[in-house]
């Protein structure tokens, strides 16, 4: 019996990949515009920031409202690399020479320009981040709400260290005007299309990986350190360790996510990582289901193309609504938009007939009783 359940999880799950799959590679590409495929390709770097939130918070119960570090560090360390083969070799980035702050690059610029070592640290540098931190915090067995206001108290200070260092960072404006992406110029509708599958098959990897981690025997581990983090301690694993694990994997989505924003978008700046697109990140979670697969990416997706939509034909309310589409979704669909397809199943399924019971039998009396 377990193992017809389990072959018929893993056939739903192939059939849901298979269908993202075509969507994203067959649909999306013949019926949206260069433009709007170009804000496909944002939201689903959006979406892989939520399956690692999806992984830490839904499973491990870890709010963490600081991914924007993680997402940024990815972002700057992609922009680093290609701002600097825009420039050319032995040159500097426009807008270095621009400000006139600088007589020569910056040296921890000069090891970016090695494009192997910009893609390692769109990575490793944000899954470094969170292991000091994660390890710092979980070994202390900070949790809750401590622990989501120090991940966000550390959004804010690296925006701060962002702006304060104009001269090699950008300051406010950020790097911007990101022309090319490994010999391949952005201006270039179809190279823009190239850089959008490149995106959609990297976040069908990522929800693999988040898939793989879930079902393992580590993510009924974090499922069960979320829900009672002092029995697992008792049974002799080590919490800290398991959460740990789980926040740098999502570190490391959110920075490879942040890399592969840069060609989508062609600009990372302090306001894309700072502590409201943090929350955004996480609202959107909220909003596709955090205990699902899928739900954060559907959530993800969901919330940033409202906003899209909203602020086009709504310039001046948009925000409003697109809190109280957020309010009526937690309030009518606690689970998130995952929730849906299972609430209207059950809504529309017949209900199993009643099975027919005997009649019931007067009790014997005493002098039925002594007669007999």
């Amino acid at each position: 019996m377990i193992d017809w359940i389990s072959k018929r999880t893993r056939a739903r799950a192939g059939l849901g990949f298979a269908l993202g799959a075509i969507l994203l590679f067959a649909v999306a590409p013949v019926a949206l515009t260069d433009f709007r495929l170009s804000l496909l390709a944002k939201y689903l770097c959006i979406a892989m920031v939520a399956v690692g939130i999806g992984l830490a918070w839904g499973r491990g119960g870890m709010l963490t409202l600081g991914q924007g570090v993680f997402f940024g560090l990815g972002g700057y360390a992609m922009a680093m690399h290609l701002k600097l083969a825009d420039a050319g070799e032995g040159n500097m980035p426009d807008f270095m020479e621009l400000y006139g702050q600088l007589d020569e690059l910056p040296g921890w610029w000069k090891p970016f320009a090695n494009p192997f070592f910009a893609l390692a640290a769109t990575m490793l540098l944000p899954m470094l981040v969170a292991f000091l931190l994660g390890s710092l915090v979980f070994r202390r067995r900070v949790r809750g709400a401590y622990f989501a206001i120090l991940s966000q108290a550390l959004a804010a200070a690296l925006v701060i260290f962002l702006i304060g260092q104009q001269g090699t960072t950008g300051g406010t404006n950020g790097l911007t005007d990101i022309k090319g992406f490994f010999g391949y110029d952005l201006a270039d509708p179809v190279n823009k299309r190239m850089v959008y599958f490149i995106v959609a098959a990297v976040l069908l990897v990522l929800l693999a990986l988040a898939r793989q981690l879930m079902q393992s025997r580590y993510g009924e581990l974090l499922v069960a350190v979320r829900d009672s983090e002092e029995r697992v301690r008792f049974l002799g694993y080590n919490p800290a360790n398991v959460k740990l694990v789980a926040y740098v994997v999502a570190a490391g989505m959110a920075g490879l996510a942040g890399a592969l924003f840069v060609p989508a978008v062609g600009i990372i700046s302090p306001a894309l990582i700072g502590i409201v697109p943090s929350i955004e990140f996480v609202i959107g979670v909220a909003v596709g289901g955090r205990a699902a697969l899928l739900g954060p990416v559907l959530g993800a997706v969901a919330v940033a193309w409202a906003r899209t939509a909203l602020s086009e034909k709504f310039p001046g309310t948009w925000t409003y609504l697109q809190g109280l589409l957020f309010v009526v979704v937690v309030a009518f669909l606690p689970g998130g938009l995952a929730s849906l397809v299972g609430m209207v199943r059950r809504r529309t399924r017949p209900a199993a007939p009643a099975e027919p019971t005997a009649p019931a039998q007067p009790p014997a009396t005493v002098l039925e009783g002594a007669s007999a």
